[in-house]
């Protein structure tokens, strides 16, 4: 595992174009090592059936050592067949390392206990109430694309975008006008902006 790198959990059927903003703009533009991680060190297949081999494993994760874990959403939430990921998450936490799930993977970070008491998103209040029975986080929900609150960041799976930005703004702070370059642009898709932001990651 590297040091300080952004894990992006994988499994099958895990949704790609989710996490996609966010892993692509922290590796070419912030400069984070990214690296993926799965239940077992066996390929998965994503929801669009792309083959990814997994560069470690779950169990490899050193909390201390990195700078976010990532979930993307995907069916297998819904069915609670990642029980592997709650210690994970519960480490990093204790770890003050951050957390990010968007879309079905918001219901992994419920089962965590992580979203009791940290202001968060997701498919809808109801929808974590449905698939989560223990939720007890219903009166810190918001109805927003995505947001971050002390280390966990949750997101809509309409909001990918969006998902990312937090996921800048938490890791590359100093970088604040550049990223609010970033997501001005692809709310809006002006010319402008796109050009400014090829002068601002450039640099």
């Amino acid at each position: 595992m590297s040091k300080d790198a952004a894990y992006l959990f994988i499994f099958d059927g895990f949704a790609d174009w989710e996490p996609a903003f966010a892993v692509a703009e922290l590796r070419r533009s912030f400069g984070f090592a990214t690296q993926t991680l799965a239940a077992t060190r066996e390929p998965v297949v994503s929801m669009g059936g792309l083959r990814v081999v997994p560069d470690g494993t779950l169990s490899e994760l050193d909390p201390g050592a990195a700078s976010i874990l990532i979930l993307p959403g995907g069916d297998s939430w819904l069915k609670g067949e990642q029980p592997a990921v709650t210690p994970a998450l519960r480490s990093m936490a204790a770890a003050h390392r951050p957390v990010a799930g968007i879309c079905a993977a918001t219901l992994a970070l419920a089962h965590a206990g992580l979203l009791d008491d940290r202001l968060h998103t997701s498919n809808g209040r109801g929808f974590i109430e449905r698939h989560v029975p223990g939720y007890r986080g219903a009166n810190s929900y918001r109805a927003l694309p995505a947001i971050s609150d002390r280390d966990v960041i949750t997101a809509s799976g309409l909001a990918p975008v969006a998902f990312a930005v937090e996921i800048f703004r938490r890791l590359a702070p100093a970088s604040a006008q550049d990223i609010a370059v970033y997501e001005a642009l692809y709310s809006r898709g002006f010319v402008a902006e796109f050009r400014e932001l090829e002068t601002a990651f450039s640099r």
